[in-house]
């Protein structure tokens, strides 16, 4: 049975939405998502609902509470999915394939502005006995996976600061790119470190926003969207834990792609898709994910030729990803998302979406996509 994306909705991405809370946010990313799937009725139309969010994220115990009430759900099969939002569209997959349901919703939010020890969170989320070491630094670990995977490719610095020139530059053409800007690589370069090798501009910043989605069954994709963009294959894996896990590498998405490609009937990535967007909340992150992808033998290399720009043969986050429009935590993934359709929409064939719920988490998933 083939699923579809016939509704996207999004508020907010900006560094603080003030207007609104994050339920708020998700009643008014939820209306666009039904008014972009064709004017659908989320009381009589929809089957399922899935929210993903994390109790630490919100303050609030058991925070899944409010979750049916905005997104039009209440009194409805309603799900909670703490991971990524990209994780959550896996499991609305399998509403819809399993029979469950013809049409679910997939919803995923965040209000980090909200957050006042955003740094002890990320720390509570290490093993308490070899993680928690009261690093000055929370991105310490990314630190140490990028020198690792650097010395592996023969990155540089520069080679970094060129990732962020090219997405920050593509973001000026997105209308949720808060972190936009026109950049040269001498500019990223003049930066002081946050963490070695990464500056400031090296690291995505945190954004408050919501995206809500609208999945559906083929036949009632077609009867509500003339233009549905088909899901071909999903997945997404954890390698392990900071203590046994590859550094250097993203398993996570190698294990996430072989099974989402196997489904997709992917059997040349580098051939087959024109246009990826990967999880970019550190600079050397997207190239990482690139590599384990299996879009580039040597992501170094492809990204000095100009293969990962706008006009290349795979343009990599053309819109920006999350160094543009900012880092929505477990909202990031249905972020890439939301521009993977927005890119299909306009022209491109086949992408495929990584995401990663960053640090330290070695969890990632994987969206193969096409109109």
């Amino acid at each position: 049975m083939k699923v579809a994306i016939i509704g996207i909705g999004w508020y907010g991405f900006r560094p603080s939405v003030r207007e609104a809370s994050f339920r708020e946010m998700m009643y008014e990313a939820a209306v666009r998502a039904y008014e972009d799937a064709g004017g659908i009725n989320p009381r009589t139309d929809v089957d399922t609902f899935i929210s993903c969010q994390e109790d630490f994220w919100e303050g609030i115990s058991i925070s899944d509470e409010f979750a049916p009430d905005p997104i039009g759900g209440a009194m409805r099969p309603t799900m909670t999915v703490s991971g990524d939002g990209l994780q959550g569209v896996v499991h609305g997959i399998m509403h819809i394939t399993s029979g469950l349901a013809d049409v679910t919703v997939v919803e995923a939010h965040a209000k980090p502005s909200d957050i006042l020890t955003m740094d002890s969170i990320t720390e509570f989320a290490y093993d308490p006995i070899y993680g928690r070491i009261k690093a000055k630094n929370p991105h310490f670990l990314a630190g140490l996976d990028a020198v690792k995977f650097m010395k592996k490719y023969n990155a540089t610095r520069e080679d970094l600061a060129r990732v962020v020139v090219k997405n920050k530059g593509n973001g000026l053409k997105n209308p949720r790119a808060s972190f936009a800007s026109k950049l040269s690589i001498s500019d990223v370069l003049s930066r002081e470190y946050s963490v070695y090798p990464l500056s400031d501009l090296d690291i995505s910043n945190y954004v408050d926003g919501a995206v809500v989605l609208v999945l559906a069954s083929e036949d009632v994709a077609r009867k509500f969207t003339d233009t549905p963009v088909w899901i071909e294959g999903a997945y997404f894996a954890s390698d392990s834990s900071m203590e046994f896990s590859s550094l250097g590498d993203a398993l996570y998405t190698k294990i996430a792609a072989d099974s989402a490609y196997k489904m997709a009937k992917i059997h040349s990535p580098k051939n087959q898709f024109d246009s990826a967007f990967v999880d970019d909340t550190y600079s050397y992150k997207e190239l990482q994910h690139v590599a384990a992808l299996g879009l580039s033998e040597d992501p170094v290399r492809d990204l000095r030729e100009g293969v990962f720009h706008i006009g290349g043969k795979i343009p990599v986050n053309p819109l920006g990803g999350h160094l543009a429009t900012g880092r929505a935590l477990e909202a990031s993934g249905l972020s890439l998302v939301v521009d993977a359709v927005y890119f299909l929409r306009e022209g491109s064939s086949k992408s495929v979406v990584s995401s990663w719920r960053g640090v330290p988490t070695f969890t990632g998933g994987v969206l193969v996509v096409s109109r």
